[in-house]
């Protein structure tokens, strides 16, 4: 299949109101390509990117999306033009240059990821490793082999670092989780290698559906870990000790009105996706379904929060 590439370079700040924009506009995808968080990345030792220079203009960020090369396209990137322009009238000039377009193709789009993405540690015990990389394990590491194809999730941002360092927290043997947006699989796959008893993964996207089950395939884990395509918590049964969600702040807001009646008395709802502006809206939308906020990562001007019930 053949994708047409959006790409708007803009202001941090401007990051999630353009990512939401193309998400609701209809994209397979959007990545972030912060040159602040390959510096902070690079300059952590955590990270294995010998061969990825230091970044000089760390003030512009790139919001990239995809679509489908198909009838509806046309009209897609008109409603794209229009919505910028609304976004300006907003918040104020907040881009750089023209919005730019090319043609890619899925193999050409997942094959882009590998000049990036390398062997990742984790917390205490998590390595995340892509499917084309050899890596000798330590004891006691979890390691992850991934290959994230055209689903979001490598484990190199921000919020997914934080959601998996909160999981090796939280997570019991007991754990029954729910991971809504799943993408590539990344943080299911993780809550199983952590001992979690079984794992629900979800995505409204059927090619992330597809990766992630074979990128939890790949781990030996279909036996714990169930993947379904489904809207938000509408692909599960039952209830969670654990339900996590890495998406936006603005859909984590959807989803607070089903937790009450999906996460278990004494669960965990872990929560990212979220710049550190946006924190205050989740917050409040948690307390007015009897949520409260149990912790908070700051990290790289985004935030995971942990919420419980009342």
């Amino acid at each position: 299949m053949q994708w047409i590439e959006v790409n708007v370079a803009v202001t941090h700040e401007a990051v999630e109101a353009v990512a939401d924009m193309l998400t609701s506009i209809g994209s397979k995808g959007v990545a972030i390509e912060d040159p602040q968080l390959i510096n902070d990345l690079r300059n952590s030792g955590t990270w294995e990117l010998c061969d990825i220079p230091e970044q000089e203009n760390t003030e512009v960020v790139t919001v990239s999306a995809y679509y489908a090369d198909d009838e509806k396209l046309e009209k897609r990137l008109a409603e794209i033009d229009e919505q910028l322009a609304l976004i300006e009238e907003r918040i104020g000039k907040y881009r750089f240059g023209n919005t730019r377009f090319r043609k890619v193709s899925e193999q050409d789009w997942a094959n882009e990821w590998k000049q990036y993405f390398h062997v990742t540690h984790v917390g205490k015990s998590l390595v995340i490793k892509p499917s084309w990389e050899e890596y000798a394990p330590k004891e006691g590491e979890h390691v992850i082999e991934i290959d994230p194809g055209m689903a979001f999730g490598t484990g190199t941002h921000h919020t997914t670092n934080m959601m998996m360092e909160r999981l090796e927290k939280v997570i019991t043997p007991d754990s029954t989780v729910f991971d809504v947006g799943t993408g590539s699989g990344i943080l299911a796959i993780a809550a199983a290698m952590l001992g979690a008893k079984s794992v629900k993964a979800v995505d409204i996207d059927a090619v992330a559906v597809r990766v992630a089950k074979e990128n939890v395939a790949d781990n030996g884990l279909s036996d714990q870990i169930e993947v379904r395509e489904g809207d938000l918590l509408h692909g599960t049964e039952g209830k969670a000790d654990v339900i996590i969600a890495n998406i936006i702040a603005d859909i984590v807001i959807m989803l607070l009105q089903d937790i009450p009646q999906k996460l278990n008395d004494d669960g965990v709802l872990l929560a990212s996706g979220i710049i550190e502006e946006r924190m205050p809206d989740v917050e409040a939308a948690a307390q007015a379904q009897g949520l409260y906020v149990d912790a908070v990562d700051h990290r790289g001007g985004w935030v995971v929060m942990q919420m419980k019930k009342k």
